[in-house]
């Protein structure tokens, strides 16, 4: 590596790391279903430990199809602010659907104070159903450059 130009990274306190959870808007959440591996753009909201995700189902979602199988998920949030600055933090865990009581503060008053507006493609708006999940972080490691 003697020509090869680098940078020094060391990891975050979990002050760090919960404030970058919590201010980034969006992230890559990676699933898997066997050998194949799927990632996927969506907003989250992290509050007290947990990772939430709003996604769409019109019926044909292949990444709901991908939830289904993964036994445990990745999520990724970064930020590259030049050449020398970067950050990322890592968070791995169970996905597990938001339902009963939990689900009622994410009505649709609390999907639209925790997450940005729905990204919807070619689908039929009233076809569209919203799904909320969480992410049971089971572990999260965090880097920056120094």
């Amino acid at each position: 590596m003697e020509h090869i130009e680098f940078v020094y990274t060391m990891g975050m306190d979990e002050a760090d790391v919960e404030r970058r959870l919590r201010d980034a808007e969006a992230g890559v959440l990676s699933l898997a279903d066997g050998d194949d591996a799927y990632a996927v753009p969506v907003s989250h909201h992290y509050e007290d430990g947990s990772v939430f995700f709003r996604l769409s189902d019109d019926a044909h979602s292949e990444k709901l199809a991908f939830v289904e199988t993964t036994r445990r998920a990745c999520f990724v949030v970064y930020g590259v602010e030049g050449a020398d600055e970067s950050w990322s933090v890592v968070a791995t865990g169970t996905l597990r659907p938001v339902e009963g009581a939990a689900a009622e503060r994410f009505d649709a008053a609390g999907i639209n104070d925790r997450f940005g507006p729905l990204r919807v493609f070619d689908e039929a708006i009233d076809e569209v159903d919203v799904v909320v999940l969480e992410l049971d972080v089971e572990e999260v490691t965090g880097r920056r450059t120094t």
